[in-house]
């Protein structure tokens, strides 16, 4: 077969047809599970400043993961609560750990900083960006909540909306008799 029929879909069936998979992303426990292993892996062997902003971005990652749905499908602020959670993060994390200590704690290897203070300053980011999208997705909520509220306000708190039957005197307060109206009426005796 010719080049050129291949080019504008001559070609055999099994030679034209390629099958693409995508694969799911990844779910809210996942997310949890691999920002938790990272935690771990640094507890104990990485100093306390590395520990605590690790435990920093994991609390945060663990208040996002369930509420990625709010930010859309396909967005970049998803995207990067993910990507932090199961690759920036833990890429970090462990290229620091493979180091020996006193290397990655004393040894300067780039503009006067050693290992350590070059993972800080990645965390410190990775916590920032983290925070950023939290406080994003926050806000929207409030907003929504406060939008919501307006409209209820707007439906109920002002209007002059009356219940059917509410005239004067339908309703007797409680433990009244209420007021005698009509012919024949007689108000309820105890038996």
């Amino acid at each position: 077969m010719s080049w050129w029929r291949r080019l504008f879909g001559g070609g055999r069936a099994e030679e034209v047809e390629h099958t693409v998979t995508i694969p799911a992303p990844p779910t809210t426990e996942q997310i949890v599970t691999s920002v938790d292993a990272v935690l771990e892996r640094a507890s104990g062997k990485a100093p306390a400043a590395v520990t605590a902003r690790v435990q920093r971005v994991a609390e945060t990652v663990h208040e996002m993961a369930p509420r990625l749905d709010r930010l859309g499908a396909g967005s970049q602020q998803a995207h990067t609560v993910v990507a932090t959670a199961t690759s920036y993060l833990p890429e970090a994390v462990d290229a620091y750990l493979r180091l020996p200590r006193d290397f990655a704690d004393r040894r300067v290897v780039d503009r006067g900083k050693t290992s350590l203070m070059i993972l800080c300053d990645q965390l410190d980011l990775l916590g920032a960006t983290i925070d950023k999208i939290s406080d994003a997705v926050s806000r929207a909520d409030a907003v929504a909540l406060v939008a919501h509220g307006r409209f209820l306000e707007e439906k109920f708190g002002t209007s002059g909306l009356t219940l059917p039957g509410a005239g004067p005197g339908a309703l007797a307060p409680p433990g009244s008799t209420g007021p005698e109206t009509g012919p024949g009426h007689r108000p309820l005796e105890a038996p």
